[in-house]
């Protein structure tokens, strides 16, 4: 055989095996985009979570999230227990259980009620209701703003910035508490925007002093010929029964019956009680898989 035949086979040889092994995957990351400024609500940290094997090129579908110093880490996290949403993902996605996705974390600001008591059924409540609930919680809703912040300033930034999947059917939202009320007003003022919404333990009644119908009634009305529309998100409701959750269940079960009363299709929405589950960041953590599957399953 040819010396230089022999030289050059065993180097062509770890070539080629190299080139057939697959590339290990890069780890996933987090990423701050600091102090994000906006012309309709206060500035606001935000954090951007990639999943492993971001840099293989492909466009991944976007998952908006609420209170996001809550969702990765619990040195920021409200009563230092954090959701663990990267955990979680990076779990499904390796079972084949969920589609890798980019986690988009907005910060609350100290407006939080006001950004996320939706603003229209608000305004539709009994004035002396909305007084009331002033009285408790001072000022009115600046939800609108918020959403004209989530859609025109920062998903167009997401989208120029990360690789992203910008279709409605690939761009979620999601949050718990006062956060699962905009997740769902989000999915219902831009279902262009919006192909999904999770709603954790959904605070329906506003007050955090007594549980009353008012603004359950206000949000039926509200809904009722926007999930007749030709655009149906999906949408996912829980709740527990403990500590602030325990009010809720009469409330979903009036939103249910709107859903089947329209005849939503039963395969877009999903609601889930959890014996025994309380109002905080631990309950959600111990959960969020499962709306995770729900908007993000294969």
């Amino acid at each position: 055989m040819n010396l230089r035949l022999l030289v050059l086979l065993p180097l062509l040889w770890l070539a080629f095996s190299s080139s057939a092994q697959p590339a290990t995957p890069s780890p996933a990351r987090l990423e701050q985009l600091g102090l994000v400024t906006s012309r309709f609500v206060q500035p606001r940290r935000v954090s951007v979570w990639l999943p492993p094997g971001y840099e293989q090129g492909r466009r991944y579908p976007v998952l908006y999230m609420h209170d996001g110093q809550n969702l990765f880490e619990r040195a920021t996290s409200y009563g230092g227990t954090a959701w663990e949403v990267d955990s979680v993902l990076t779990q499904l996605i390796g079972a084949k259980q969920a589609r890798a996705c980019i986690v988009v974390g907005v910060w609350n600001t100290d407006r939080r009620f006001r950004e996320y008591a939706p603003a229209k059924p608000y305004a539709a409540m009994p004035e002396a209701r909305r007084a009331r609930l002033a009285q408790e919680r001072p000022g009115t809703p600046l939800s609108d703003d918020y959403l004209k912040f989530l859609v025109q300033e920062l998903k167009p930034r997401i989208d120029s910035q990360y690789r992203t999947s910008p279709r409605r059917l690939d761009t979620f939202v999601a949050g718990s508490s006062m956060g699962g009320l905009i997740s769902l007003y989000a999915a219902m003022e831009y279902p262009q925007v919006f192909g999904g919404a999770a709603c954790l333990s959904t605070h329906w009644p506003l007050s955090l002093k007594e549980s009353t119908p008012d603004f359950t009634t206000a949000m039926l009305v509200y809904l009722q010929p926007r999930l007749t529309g030709r655009l149906r998100p999906r949408l996912y409701f829980d709740y527990g029964t403990t500590t602030l959750d325990a009010w809720y269940e009469p409330h979903q079960q009036r939103v249910d019956s709107l859903l089947r009363a329209v005849r939503y299709p039963r395969q877009r929405w999903l609601t889930r009680k959890y014996a025994g589950a309380a109002h905080n960041e631990a309950a959600w953590q111990q959960r969020v898989a499962v709306p995770l599957r729900f908007l993000l399953g294969r």
